[in-house]
């Protein structure tokens, strides 16, 4: 493929996803990782798209902004459902659990106000769900607070997770691309990796819209989940990619 064949065709695909990952184009157009880095520098001289991290992103899609926990509550909402389910089946009686921000996260705090087990979470949300349980043991980790999500963050959040243990641990992502877990906040990210690294298991909670995205910060690798939750709408070709590196639950197999 000539040069510009090859940049017609990157341009065709960041204009079409809005966000192209570098290793993606390497292969799909069989060049090297440096030939691709300059096609995307001379495109982006040219106006025609900007690079971030690990890839390009289309002009046309504009710089990339974080939904608010509001803007999400009317997304996906019966996705959210089926995954909350999947992963209260999983919870038993006494155990310790991690619960990061999110709305997914939030319908799955729903399931549990009546379980005898012990929650962290540094999500407000959460905590205000689950606040008036009579059943449940519940610490809200404190820091500084991101009113988008939420979710309480920083150097307080973090030092104060160092010194727990978690039975399990449950978190989301904005996407999961290769074998990379990514979210928009880099401290949100930071939080998350540190309680999934302090659990005995991890969950990783993810609807059908999530698969095969990435956003601006990879806090962990899906090699490293043990369980990844989703819902019954996701397809085998989704999951195609993933299958190898953890293990995939859906709503289906409660059935």
């Amino acid at each position: 493929m000539i040069k510009k064949e090859r940049l017609l065709k990157i341009l065709e695909e960041v204009n079409k996803k809005g966000v192209i990952n570098i290793n993606d184009i390497v292969a799909e157009l069989e060049v090297s990782d440096m030939t691709i880095r300059r096609d995307l520098a001379e495109l982006e001289k040219e106006g025609k798209l900007l690079r971030i991290h690990g890839g390009a992103q289309s002009i046309e899609s504009g710089i990339p902004t974080e939904r608010s926990n509001t803007e999400k509550q009317s997304l996906q909402t019966v996705e959210k459902e089926e995954i909350a389910c999947l992963a209260a089946s999983l919870v038993h009686e006494g155990e310790t659990l991690f619960i990061g921000p999110g709305t997914t996260l939030e319908a799955f705090a729903r399931k549990l106000t009546k379980r005898r087990i012990r929650v962290i979470t540094n999500s407000l949300p959460i905590f205000d769900i689950l606040k008036d349980s009579k059943s449940i043991d519940l610490i809200l980790l404190g820091g500084e607070y991101r009113p988008i999500t939420g979710a309480f963050v920083g150097s307080l959040t973090n030092k104060s997770l160092e010194n727990l243990s978690f039975s399990k641990a449950f978190v989301s992502a904005n996407g999961i691309h290769n074998n990379n877990i990514s979210t928009y906040s880099e401290n949100e990210g930071l939080v998350q990796q540190i309680a999934l690294e302090k659990a005995m298991k991890k969950y990783l909670l993810l609807d059908n819209s999530k698969f095969n995205k990435f956003d601006f910060y990879d806090f962990y690798t899906l090699d490293n989940i043990d369980y990844l939750l989703t819902d019954t709408q996701t397809t085998p070709k989704q999951m195609e990619p993933f299958i190898t590196l953890t293990c995939i639950l859906s709503s289906e197999n409660l059935k």
